[in-house]
């Protein structure tokens, strides 16, 4: 069997999850073709993404008469499946916030992943995102093309929700992936309840490397790492208020933060006024494996969010034995249990995250390690890459058969 993924960028680093999925349904002997609709156009700094790079074709590089083209081609060899998808494309971009000119761009390159499904021999696509990849798999459908599911994260996609025409692409999707429990009840929110049972939860996995890595000590020393894009909703310049309030109180503490984003000059220039650079460090953009030694080199990952999915690198955290301190938000709770593997605390409360930092400093190192191991058995019950791949088979086998169109003389499917 032959299933295709579509993107709308990929790879990207932030999408390691969606590359992890990739790579254990191909360890389970299901070939996988690799659609994005725009070029990443930047250097990896993780080798795993340049290769996936070179195995993705990407839709927007045929131009606009690439896409035209496509149009008149499956207008010609399917006129009626074309010109309903073209009026949905149409009601779904007068409801749009990205409008009826976006939305036909989608239904153009719905129409070239038609053609390259087919003659790739792909019987299934599913897309990442509820949003501009679904919208063209769901109208490559409509032409003709395969079934499709697609998977939702949040947060953005729930704050953009009733401009995504969630109806509309549940309707006609063979199932639909939620990463958590809180996610699935968003999801009941925009779509009708004759819809929910297609709805299922498979889980962001983590692959081998921190499922079953080897245990590495807790580090007797202050420091704690976030690793997330340096942006508001990641709340680290409430994070760098928290270090210098610790700091201010007489604690010895360094905190390393990594990633990239719009909001570093603010970060900046916030640890120089308050005069912490020697206890808040930048680290800037990593590979997943120096990731994985920041985690491992400190006491406990703090993320503070105020919107969020399910971070994977609290996931990561856990797996490799850290505590972590994050807020009540989205899915987190599911993953992360108060005084049992870390802290939760009300988003935007800073006195209550400058409580947990101090404690996660206090903490004796064998607690710490105690709150690690009940965290890396939660993730290993939770999110191992390869048991929620071989879910995600299951629906794709057991779903697909009835609502594709590839393997059907044009004229029948014409005709549908």
């Amino acid at each position: 069997m032959k299933i295709g993924y579509l993107v709308n960028q990929y790879p990207l680093p932030s999408l390691a999850a969606v590359r992890r999925e990739i790579l254990a349904i191909e360890d389970a002997g299901v070939s996988v073709e690799r659609f994005a609709i725009r070029r990443v156009h930047k250097d990896f700094v993780d080798e795993a993404d340049r290769d996936e790079l070179s195995r993705t074709r990407t839709i927007l590089e045929r131009g606009v008469l690439g896409l035209a083209m496509a149009v008149l081609r499956t207008g010609l060899t399917r006129p009626f499946r074309t010109m309903k998808s073209f009026w949905l494309a149409c009601k779904v971009g007068i409801n749009s916030d990205r409008g009826l000119i976006r939305n036909l761009a989608y239904f153009a390159e719905g129409c070239i992943l038609e053609r390259w499904t087919r003659e790739s021999g792909v019987r299934h696509l599913h897309a990442h995102f509820g949003t501009n990849a679904t919208a063209a798999a769901m109208f490559c459908h409509e032409v003709g093309g395969p079934s499709y599911s697609f998977t939702v994260h949040g947060p953005q996609e729930f704050d953009w929700a009733a401009y995504l025409s969630y109806e509309e692409k549940v309707a006609r999707a063979a199932f639909v992936v939620a990463i958590s429990k809180f996610c699935r009840s968003q999801l009941f929110r925009w779509c009708r309840h004759q819809h929910w049972d297609k709805i299922h939860i498979v889980r962001c996995g983590l692959d081998k490397k921190f499922v079953d890595g080897a245990t590495t000590p807790i580090p007797d020393v202050p420091r704690l790492v976030s690793v997330g894009r340096l942006s508001e909703q990641k709340g680290q310049l409430l994070l760098v208020e928290a270090v210098q309030r610790v700091v201010k109180g007489g604690r010895d503490i360094e905190l390393l933060l990594v990633g990239e984003g719009e909001m570093r000059e603010e970060i900046e220039r916030q640890i120089k006024d308050y005069g912490i650079e020697k206890n808040v460090i930048l680290a800037g953009l990593a590979s997943s494996d120096q990731i994985r030694d920041y985690i491992l080199a400190s006491r406990a990952m703090v993320l503070p969010s105020f919107a969020e999915g399910l971070p994977m690198v609290l996931m990561e955290a856990l797996a490799l034995r850290r505590p972590v301190i994050s807020t009540q938000i989205a899915a987190i709770p599911e993953l992360v249990e108060h005084g049992v593997n870390g802290w939760l605390l009300p988003a935007g409360s800073i006195d209550e995250l400058v409580t947990a930092i101090q404690d996660a400093l206090e903490k004796p190192v064998n607690e710490l390690e105690r709150m690690g191991e009940e965290g890396a058995e939660r993730v290993r019950q939770q999110h191992n890459a390869k048991t929620e791949a071989a879910k995600l088979i299951a629906l794709i086998q057991r779903n697909s058969s009835n609502h594709g169109t590839h393997g059907l003389p044009v004229d029948s499917a014409s005709a549908h």
